[in-house]
C-alpha cells in the first residue's frame, strides 16, 4: 500500500486537516457503519474490500460517480485509507486525493470510496442504513448555510 502525502486542496474548500488520532477515530466510525460485516474481507489493507466483497450494498463505477456527483452538502471529510490522514472540506473532491481514500459527509450518510483499481474494482458508492434522515439533516444544513450567504450578499450580516 503506498502512502501519499495529501495532494494541494483548493484552499476555499479546506476548512481543516485532522490530526492522524482524529483520523483514527473517523476510520472507526465509518467502519461502525460500512464494515460491520467485514470479517473476512481483509479491511486492514483497503477498506472498500466491504463493498467489492459484497458485504455492504454498494453501486460502482460510472453508476457510483454519477451519483456521487449528486450529493450536496456542507461539509464533506476524506479519509485516506492509511486511517492516518483526513481533511475537512467545504466541497466534496472531484477526483481522489489520495489512491484509495473514502469521502462522506460528518454523519456518515453517504460514503463514495475512490480505490486504486479502479474501472475494474471501484469506485463505490454507498448509503447509509439511515440515508434518509441523515440526507435531510444535511439538506437543512446546506440551506441554511445558502440563506446566510444570500444574507452576506445584501449586506444583511
Amino acid at each position: 500500500m503506498s502512502r501519499r502525502e495529501c495532494p494541494p486542496i483548493p484552499e476555499v474548500a479546506l476548512i481543516r486537516a485532522y490530526s492522524p488520532a482524529e483520523a483514527a477515530q473517523w476510520a472507526q466510525d465509518w467502519l461502525a457503519v460500512y464494515g460491520k460485516d467485514r470479517q473476512g474481507m481483509n479491511t486492514k489493507d483497503f477498506l472498500w474490500h466491504v463493498f467489492s466483497g459484497g458485504r455492504y450494498p454498494s453501486l460502482s463505477g460510472a453508476e457510483a460517480m454519477s451519483t456521487y456527483r449528486q450529493q450536496t452538502g456542507v461539509e464533506f471529510v476524506v479519509l485516506a485509507n492509511d486511517r492516518k490522514q483526513a481533511l475537512l472540506l467545504s466541497q466534496p473532491p472531484q477526483g481522489p486525493p489520495w489512491s484509495d481514500c473514502y469521502v462522506f459527509p460528518p454523519n456518515l450518510a453517504w460514503t463514495l470510496a475512490f480505490t486504486h483499481e479502479a474501472g475494474w474494482l471501484g469506485p463505490y458508492f454507498a448509503r447509509h442504513p439511515d440515508f434518509a434522515a441523515l440526507n435531510h439533516a444535511n439538506q437543512l444544513k446546506l440551506q441554511k448555510r445558502l440563506e446566510a450567504e444570500r444574507a452576506r450578499a445584501k449586506g444583511w450580516c
